[in-house]
């Protein structure tokens, strides 16, 4: 049995009352497993976590198909994990098969409210997410604290690089213009460069073509830099900030000094805590000096 009352087994004896009758109060997430299934053991954390994070709005319980075969048999599970949600009795959502964690929670949005957070943690939350590449699940929350404090500036500029991701570039361009005071100039700085960087990289050539431009040449500058460019759209840092900076020690007089801006523009975009800032703002300096 889990720790946790959100989470527990269910039998044939229990599915009755555990399952159908709590799903008239909280829906109810229903994972059918078997002990000889490995990806079941691979989802049946991200399950528990998920369900952890929802405090209660959100229950979920676990049928044993090897040894629940009634149940089993009742719901016609031919193919294990399946993942079954139950609302107002009525089984309402699902899927087979392992799913990517962006996957189980956008198959929950519609049927479930994630609490209500404070909102320090609600935008915590969001930047974690947004690091991990969880885009639409950062603007989810975003969304509810922005309904809370529409003048909150860190939440508004994290949420136009929400917007930047999914190419809605002139909303996010808006929505940073919302942004009031110097207390977070830093930041702001970092997603107007990013809209940049993105707005840019839409009238370049692609990555395949300019990768051959410089088999063919290696010092081709303007190949370099707008490679480097398409890097920072895709967020290969690393490579990007690597690109730039050969480009800077080879020819830092390109296209008046660009290298050196566009370096700089990173390291706000990224910030001062960055490992690739600190990595790169050294070898910048010993570039110079």
């Amino acid at each position: 049995m889990s720790a946790t009352p959100y989470i527990f087994d269910v039998t044939e004896a229990s599915f009755e009352q555990l399952v159908v009758e709590n799903s008239f109060h909280k829906p109810v997430l229903v994972d059918f497993w078997a002990d000889w299934c490995a990806p079941c053991k691979a989802l049946m954390p991200l399950l528990a976590k998920i369900t952890e994070e929802y405090q209660g709005e959100l229950l979920l319980a676990k049928v044993n198909c090897d040894i629940e075969q009634g149940i089993t048999a009742r719901f016609g599970i031919r193919s294990l994990p399946t993942v079954v949600l139950f609302k107002d009795g009525q089984p309402v959502d699902g899927f087979a098969g392992a799913q990517p964690e962006s996957a189980v929670r956008a198959m929950l949005q519609p049927h479930v409210q994630m609490p209500a957070a404070p909102e320090a943690d609600l935008l915590e939350s969001a930047q974690a997410l947004f690091g991990e590449g969880h885009f639409s699940e950062a603007e989810a929350l975003l969304k509810q604290l922005l309904s809370e404090d529409n003048e909150n500036a860190a939440g508004l500029i994290l949420y136009a690089r929400c917007l930047a991701e999914r190419g809605e570039l002139g909303e996010a361009e808006t929505v940073l213009n919302a942004v009031q005071g110097d207390e977070h100039k830093q930041a702001l700085a970092g997603a107007r460069a990013q809209l940049t960087f993105l707005r840019q990289a839409a009238d370049l050539p692609d990555v395949a073509l300019l990768k051959s431009r410089l088999a063919k040449d290696a010092g081709d500058d303007e190949a370099t830099y707008q490679l480097a460019i398409q890097h920072l759209a895709r967020q290969q840092y690393d490579t990007a900030l690597e690109g730039l900076l050969k480009l800077f020690v080879r020819n830092r007089s390109y296209a008046d000094g660009l290298p050196h801006k566009t370096l700089l523009q990173v390291f706000d975009l990224l910030g001062n805590d960055h490992p690739l800032v600190t990595q790169y703002r050294r070898k910048l300096y010993q570039s110079i000096y």
